[in-house]
């Protein structure tokens, strides 16, 4: 359909208000429609990298093959097979290792029993019984909130990767769920079920940021007020840092304000939170606001050098989120963990309580306990994932948890951290040659993942032709105009940076998921869009 330029800027704007993941589809429509020849779609808006850790999925299936043998050793009936059986399972893991040395994984996976062996001290029968009744999947998951060796594995992860091996973290509790996504479902429920958010408190989000933390906040059962804390920074010649200025982080001495939702490294500037803002965050915290619950999620965690989360220096007020999806390519597992500090701020809350609401609470996790009121926060998370009632089967499957596992074990061996820089030299890599392409200089961003890049379109466009080409710009386009045109004419895809709450005339490209040759096809054509507007102020202006 051809549309006068009213019509057409009526249209875009009409995007402004969905998410940018629904916006993303119409733009994939209209890419596909345009498409001409053998011109392919260059989809560069979703975050599911196109690289997977393919040593970790080998021993898994090879793991698998063990366990359903071990399954036909207690009872063979055509396709009928028993459950595993624990005692001496080591013994016959060891046996049939040596017997298939050259099944895929199989080196890794008996580094992986080692660890748990020799690193942990995990009883041998015990430690192979759990992987090998956990991936056949058998059994419920139990414990619930996560099998009780898997935990200590993963844990030794959060500890390397989001913690930094500091010893002044301490040690967490963690509850294996279905991916960040399932997490932040948990946790906006619990926290409004057990009283530690109601309707219409105040809240603070770290932006821009993953869209669905802000939209839930807006959901009717929330309707809590915002406080945005904006990552306005920009450097001596007026580019964007991505930082947070201290006077957005003063914000947070607000007591009113009881929560804090952040994405650290951002999405989708990337950049994770610098040591100075880090300091003044904690200052703020144990000096005006320390009832501060904050949430954290680190999934973008292993792509910058020597990351530390805020579990780290906040252990007390911090709630972790971490994905697996994007570092070893797992989006379709669904594999992520909450990560609470044995002491913390959210159990202290729910014991500070106003009498009725401890009644309430009571009832609610009464089938639970004898005792309901000293159950902790995580495990009512738990009990709340199956509506309380159903909490006898809560849980991650047990294989998903055996998957998660061995991607924990094999980040832990490998000590020169080969496959971590794999994965960071491929995001750098598209970094560069994505503004290659655009001609530009790649901006100097410490603490970068450079997982996604934020664009903006008013820096460029003042940095490069002055105030009256930006006015120009606003005066005759929406924000989402350039998108519109790359999808029309180039068959690519890239999204709104002003759906994530970041600058209006910002777009966000992925850096995870395509080829690196199509990152310099992307900035080219991206340049060759910019040059247009370029091209339209002028003829207009002379």
């Amino acid at each position: 359909m051809d549309y006068t330029k009213e019509q057409r800027r009526e249209m875009e704007r009409s995007f402004s208000a969905i998410s940018p993941f629904e916006f993303k589809n119409k733009l994939i429509s209209l890419a596909e429609g345009r498409k001409k020849g053998t011109r392919v779609l260059l989809d560069a808006g979703r975050g599911n990298p196109n690289w997977i850790a393919a040593t970790p999925r080998e021993a898994f299936f090879t793991l698998g093959q063990f366990a359903v043998q071990e399954s036909r050793r207690v009872w063979n009936d055509n396709d009928l097979a028993g459950m595993p059986q624990r005692e001496g399972i080591a013994a016959r893991f060891q046996a049939y290792a040596q017997g298939n040395q050259s099944a895929p994984g199989m080196k890794l996976l008996q580094g992986i029993i080692d660890y748990g062996i020799r690193n942990k001290g995990f009883e041998a029968d015990l430690w192979v019984y759990e992987l090998v009744d956990g991936i056949i999947g058998d059994n419920y998951p139990f414990p619930d909130r996560m099998l009780l060796h898997v935990e200590k594995v993963v844990h030794d992860f959060v500890f390397q990767e989001l913690c930094g091996n500091d010893p002044s973290a301490g040690s967490f509790n963690l509850f294996a769920v279905e991916g960040a996504t399932a997490a932040m479902c948990y946790l906006f429920d619990t926290l409004a079920e057990n009283y530690l958010l109601t309707r219409g408190d105040k809240i603070a989000i770290m932006v821009p940021i993953f869209p669905p933390y802000v939209e839930i906040p807006e959901l009717e059962r929330y309707r809590f007020e915002v406080v945005e804390i904006k990552a306005s920074g920009v450097d001596e010649q007026g580019r964007h840092t991505w930082q947070y200025p201290p006077e957005e982080i003063e914000k947070l001495a607000d007591p009113s304000i009881k929560a804090l939702f952040l994405v650290n490294p951002s999405n989708p500037p990337s950049v994770a939170i610098q040591a100075e803002t880090v300091q003044q965050m904690v200052n703020i915290v144990k000096e005006r606001n320390p009832n501060l619950m904050i949430i954290t999620d680190d999934v973008y965690s292993t792509f910058v050098d020597n990351f530390r989360s805020l579990m780290v220096d906040l252990p007390y007020n911090a709630i972790g989120v971490y994905s697996f999806s994007k570092y070893f390519g797992v989006t379709g597992w669904r594999l992520g963990i909450v990560a609470l500090h044995e002491d913390n701020v959210f159990d202290k809350l729910l014991r500070e309580l106003p009498e009725d609401k401890k009644k309430i609470l009571h009832k609610r996790y009464s089938s639970m306990s004898q005792t309901p009121d000293e159950i902790p926060f995580l495990d009512r998370m738990v009990a709340d994932s199956r509506s309380v009632a159903m909490n006898h089967t809560a849980g991650l499957s047990t294989p998903q948890q055996v998957q998660m596992a061995i991607f924990c074990a094999f980040a832990l061996l490998d000590e020169e951290n080969r496959y971590k820089q794999l994965t960071k030299d491929i995001c750098h890599r598209r970094m560069n040659l994505l503004y290659e392409g655009l001609g530009l200089p790649k901006p100097n961003l410490p603490q970068d993942a450079d997982y996604y890049t934020e664009f903006d379109l008013e820096e460029w466009s003042a940095k490069h032709y002055g105030n009256l080409f930006t006015e120009f710009l606003k005066k005759n386009y929406e924000p989402v105009d350039i998108l519109f045109r790359l999808a029309e004419n180039s068959s690519i895809v890239l999204l709104n940076g002003g759906g994530f709450h970041g600058p209006t005339w910002s777009i966000r490209v992925s850096l995870a998921n395509l080829n690196d040759e199509q990152y310099t096809q992307i900035g080219q054509e991206l340049h060759k869009t910019l040059d247009q507007y370029v091209a339209e102020w002028k003829k207009n202006t002379h």
